[in-house]
């Protein structure tokens, strides 16, 4: 079986539709972070980057949690799609963050798409080893098909999709527009 570039794209959210997701990621969040006394929001690089700064960006807006930092994480190998490119999991630390210490400090890790575990996994484990007091888990999607023991705490939406299917988060800056793409790619 050969998948091709090939095939159907349908846009299921839109970029209001998206919004309001963001907004109930945001409102689940600060039940979680609220009274916290110090709080850190972790983006996994790419998509999940850009979508920790809109949710840290909303709860300090809406819900003013205070101590609110930002982190992102870039992890080599995306689990959707791209298992060919990077046949293990592998999170790059940033020369910055080598003496962190998280202790006494809440995470929340923030990624585009839940699907086997194998970024959300290293991230965690990551984040542990510095200590981190608690670690929360959001996706803006889940697939609902985790191989590994990694639970999400906060799902944007849930979406159960064929194996060879493909959820394309496009998440600005990466794409111009904030919307979640489903590709239906030709197999031959």
């Amino acid at each position: 079986m050969e998948i091709t570039p090939f095939g159907d794209r349908t846009c299921l959210y839109q970029t209001h539709q998206l919004d309001a997701v963001l907004n109930q990621m945001a409102w689940q969040a600060a039940g979680f972070l609220t009274g916290k006394e110090h709080i850190m929001i972790v983006g996994i690089l790419r998509r999940g980057a850009p979508l920790a700064e809109m949710l840290h960006a909303r709860l300090a807006r809406d819900f003013k949690l205070a101590k609110l930092d930002l982190m992102h994480l870039q992890i080599k190998r995306y689990a959707d799609d791209l298992t060919l490119l990077h046949p293990e999991t592998k999170l790059t630390e940033n020369n910055k963050y080598s003496s962190l210490d998280l202790t006494n400090t809440t995470v929340l890790l923030v990624d585009d798409v839940m699907y086997h575990g194998h970024s959300m996994l290293r991230a965690v484990e990551y984040l542990a080893k510095k200590q981190a007091a608690e670690i929360r888990t959001a996706v803006l999607v889940d697939r609902g098909v985790n191989k590994l023991p990694v639970r999400v705490d906060i799902t944007g939406v849930r979406l159960d999709v064929a194996a060879p299917d493909i959820i394309e988060c496009n998440v600005p800056p990466y794409e111009a527009t904030f919307k979640i793409d489903l590709f239906k790619p030709t197999i031959n």
